[in-house]
């Protein structure tokens, strides 16, 4: 998951720097899931005719398209767009909502349990609180810059000082973001347990995710011009979210899920943070603001106290299950008389 973090990172980084060269950021989402479906057609022709997995019905085709939906159309479209107003470095921080989210939508489908009294769970409770209050200071607060210079990156690329007006649009835009996020990793994982075969499901959904994506810009985009793929960047950018967003990604996503569940899935969200930071400054000529900075702070709080709090869990739950298991060790066996 960490690596997939990562990899996401040089997506909306080189999604951004291909927006602001001039792409549609409509058409980049419907190209590069165009090419990433295509790709797991493969895969999905190969796993049909090696293993005859479960039964495809008409119930878990619509579950499939929902996936779609939540996982895909929405999020994508959403994000991109959120990215375009704002920036990646921003995107990444707000990607820190998805943790608290995705938790407290397990507790309410009871895919995670909560004690009040018990000090794991109050430290579950204030980490999600604490993450989400600070994704909300690095939307709504952007803050003086951290350096009192820009980055040398700035002479090869420029990018268009109106968008970074737009930091609260593009803020709200990724708040929708992630409540769809985390919904998507929900419904993933209770479709996981009906339906095991992961890769059936990752080409499914992001098959009619990929539709989906492409009926919405078509409305949206309606420049012809705009949809004729430019080498250099923008080529780069679709072929790598292509590859990593959609194939590498959404299978090691499904994988994760199945083993793990959607809280360990979602908890390496803010791991992303310091990449994007790192990659904007370096390849986008992004200066650093102090309201990234103080929100990055507040969301690691929460996120490491809802770690701690998981860990202490998971200790207890051995030691309850050692309690149990050494008296049965404790009792001499029965001698014949």
């Amino acid at each position: 998951m960490a690596l997939v973090e990562i990899g996401e990172v040089g997506m909306i980084t080189l999604g951004k720097a291909a927006m602001s060269s001039g792409m549609s950021n409509f058409v980049y989402v419907v190209y590069y899931n165009a090419l990433g479906t295509f790709i797991l057609l493969h895969y999905f022709i190969y796993n049909t005719y090696r293993s005859k997995g479960p039964v495809l019905t008409f119930s878990l085709l619509c579950k499939f398209f929902m996936l779609g939906v939540l996982g895909i159309c929405l999020v994508q479209i959403f994000a991109i767009t959120g990215i375009k107003y704002s920036s990646p470095t921003l995107a990444s921080a707000m990607g820190n909502l998805i943790p608290g989210i995705t938790f407290l939508l397990a507790v309410f489908f009871r895919m995670e349990k909560v004690a009040i009294r018990s000090r794991s769970s109050q430290a579950k409770i204030l980490g999600t609180v604490v993450s989400i209050a600070g994704a909300f200071i690095v939307s709504l607060y952007k803050g003086p810059p951290l350096l009192g210079f820009s980055s040398p990156s700035n002479l090869h690329i420029q990018l268009p000082v109106s968008e970074y007006s737009n930091w609260a649009l593009g803020g709200l835009l990724l708040t929708v973001t992630c409540f769809s996020s985390a919904t998507w990793k929900i419904f993933q994982a209770a479709v996981l347990k009906e339906y095991p075969d992961k890769i059936n499901l990752v080409f499914f959904s992001c098959f009619f995710g990929t539709i989906q994506c492409a009926v919405v810009s078509i409305i949206a985009e309606r420049n012809p011009s705009a949809w004729k793929l430019q080498p250099g960047i923008q080529r780069t950018a679709v072929i790598y979210a292509a590859i990593v967003g959609t194939v590498i990604r959404s299978s090691i996503i499904a994988w994760c899920l199945q083993k793990k569940g959607p809280v360990f899935v979602a908890l390496f969200k803010p791991f992303g943070t310091a990449i994007a930071v790192f990659m904007a400054v370096m390849f986008l000529g992004e200066t650093p603001h102090l309201g990234s900075l103080i929100g990055a702070v507040v969301i690691a709080f929460g996120f490491y106290a809802v770690i701690w709090a998981q860990g202490k869990e998971s200790n207890m739950t051995t030691g309850n299950v050692g309690s149990l298991e050494s008296p049965n060790q404790k009792i001499p066996p029965l001698k014949n008389t």
